[in-house]
């Protein structure tokens, strides 16, 4: 059985999905771009027999609160806040993280925040190497950091489009066919909110805060060796699997899977997915 709730955290009112005994083993699942708790649907129910599964919609996302950019700063470090809240709020202490695009920069943060907390980490898709970015898809991305003008936004606004989410869905995956349209039609609209478009775009703008926290990152994985399943769509065009690969730099017991898939793996292989995931988590 899988409970939609919702919890005031700093004010704002977090939407999360919640499945499975309190006193089992926790796991946090956490989305990216431009999706939300809703990614998980599939796999939440192949888990909860075993796990305490907690998956929250970021703020700006899903079902949160969203409220507008002038109104509220969104940064990486702000997302992260508001989970480490939530999640103290359910007297969460210890869990493991799934992290997956976005979920990625916010699941590290709180690894370092209190990497005690972590008991084990499962990217799917999630990046923390500078060899997973695809330059393809980056390089508009990068010219923004640069320098945030009409020009550079314009060309990351083509990220909002109906198109661009679907491509995100689509690419790299064996049969298109086996991708439910609802996916990028249910992302597209909730992204198109009057507003919306500037809390996204200030979030491809504070990425650029992400790919420095790396050295900390390696680090922590070097000094505090956390169990680590990646699961990853071999057909990535925005991490690529050299992301994947690079986790055993730093953790060379890291279990690595390529799976055929794209960015969204969980739409075409979650069974394969969770089957990983159970087989890998009760050994921590």
């Amino acid at each position: 059985m899988v409970f939609h709730r919702y919890a005031t955290v700093d004010g704002k009112r977090l939407f999360y999905r919640e499945a499975g005994d309190p006193a089992k083993p926790a796991i946090v699942l956490l989305h990216g771009y431009p999706t939300s708790s809703f990614m998980f649907r599939e796999l939440i129910p192949r888990l909860a027999a075993d796990f305490h599964v907690i998956a929250p919609d970021h703020l700006g996302f899903g079902l949160s609160d969203a409220p507008a950019a002038d109104e509220f700063r969104y940064t990486f470090d702000a997302l992260a806040e508001l989970t480490a809240g939530l999640l103290d709020q359910l007297g969460v202490r210890r869990y493991a993280i799934y992290v997956q695009d976005y979920g990625a920069p916010v699941g590290w943060r709180l690894a370092l925040r209190d990497p005690s907390a972590i008991t084990a980490i499962v990217t799917q898709n999630g990046n923390a190497y500078e060899e997973g970015f695809v330059p393809e898809f980056w390089s508009d991305v990068f010219a923004f950091h640069r320098d945030r003008n009409a020009t550079t936004e314009a060309a990351v606004r083509g990220a909002l489009t109906l198109d661009a989410i679907r491509w995100q869905y689509v690419t790299g995956v064996p049969d298109e066919t086996l991708v439910d349209p609802t996916t990028w039609w249910h992302d597209y609209h909730l992204v198109s909110r009057p507003g919306n478009d500037a809390v996204q775009l200030d979030l491809f703008y504070d990425y650029a805060t992400n790919r420095p926290l790396y050295p900390r990152l390696h680090e922590y994985f070097r000094t505090h060796r956390p169990p680590l399943l990646a699961v990853w769509g071999e057909g990535d065009e925005i991490f690529g699997p050299a992301g994947a690969r690079a986790f055993a730099t730093d953790l060379p017991d890291a279990q690595i899977h390529l799976l055929p898939g794209g960015h969204f793996l969980l739409e075409t292989a979650v069974d394969e997915v969770g089957e990983l995931i159970r087989k890998f988590l009760p050994r921590q």
